[in-house]
């Protein structure tokens, strides 16, 4: 039986606005079968984007959904978790998002390991804006704002998520989407932070202003510069430095998740407890 996404979408938004053979609708795709495998009721369900390309992802889903500001999807995804806990809060924004504008929010949303799932959606240029320089661009890469190529070092974001103190961490591509759905399931099951960077194509503002001139050359670059996790270790450090690996790259099933030790809070101030010591956390250094 085909799967039934009409009932997931908004449809009088459709078609989109992505561009032809834009990865956008394949991950919006993904993640709305991951979403109908975990059983979630579409109420029970929060997605939040921000601005970019990727900030169009909650026009088009039938959940309760929050267009907000550039750089802010975390901040205003934690006041929904906070004052819902039950509920399932759901990311969604691009690498300048993220990891520019946006960074301060990510880390911490890390560092907090709040119940949020966070997905970046990664096509390495601010795609919407006509091709200016993000964290991920690659080096040497023409962009609208490095005319004669990017000389930016690049963030590996999952290493940033990782640092931070995320408690699941993966990367996947739009490449496998069954396969990108079997990691978005287990993030999304997971209690604490995770975090998800999806490596997409750009073909329009990236490949073709690169010497990629079709969306299929954008999507061989992609796959040349990935590889699972399990082939990645067997590199030698040289090879590992030019791949990034994909896959679950951490997954911490004791790590204290935020809105549990905030319930805490509130019961010191409803008298219930008296107060919060270090004791009642495991100790990190």
């Amino acid at each position: 039986m085909a799967f039934n996404y009409d009932k997931y979408l908004r449809l009088e938004k459709m078609p989109t606005l992505w561009c032809w053979g834009c990865g956008d609708g394949v991950i919006l795709k993904a993640v709305i079968r991951a979403i109908d495998a975990c059983g979630w009721k579409q109420d029970d369900v929060c997605v939040v984007s921000g601005i970019g390309c990727s900030g169009r992802f909650s026009s088009y889903v039938d959940f309760n959904t929050i267009h907000t500001t550039h750089g802010r999807t975390i901040a205003w995804a934690t006041g929904v978790k906070l004052a819902n806990p039950d509920k399932h809060v759901i990311c969604v924004a691009g690498d300048g998002d993220s990891m520019a504008i946006g960074g301060n929010h990510t880390i911490h949303g890390c560092r907090r390991n709040i119940d949020i799932n966070f997905i970046m959606i990664n096509n390495f240029i601010y795609g919407l804006t006509n091709s200016q320089t993000s964290p991920t661009t690659p080096q040497g890469f023409w962009t609208v704002s490095q005319k004669v190529g990017n000389i930016d070092p690049t963030f590996d974001a999952c290493n940033v998520a990782i640092a931070a103190g995320a408690s699941f961490v993966a990367r996947e591509t739009m490449l496998d989407p069954k396969k990108l759905e079997r990691v978005l399931i287990k993030g999304f099951q997971h209690k604490g932070f995770s975090f998800f960077d999806i490596m997409s194509n750009c073909h329009i503002n990236l490949g073709r202003k690169n010497k990629m001139n079709s969306a299929m050359e954008n999507l061989s670059w992609i796959d040349s510069i990935t590889t699972p996790l399990s082939k990645w270790e067997k590199l030698s450090p040289a090879e590992q430095k030019n791949v990034f690996p994909t896959g679950v790259l951490k997954h911490d099933e004791n790590a204290r998740e935020y809105c549990e030790m905030y319930e805490e809070v509130k019961a010191v101030h409803q008298g219930k407890r008296k107060v919060i010591t270090q004791d009642d956390f495991e100790k990190k250094i």
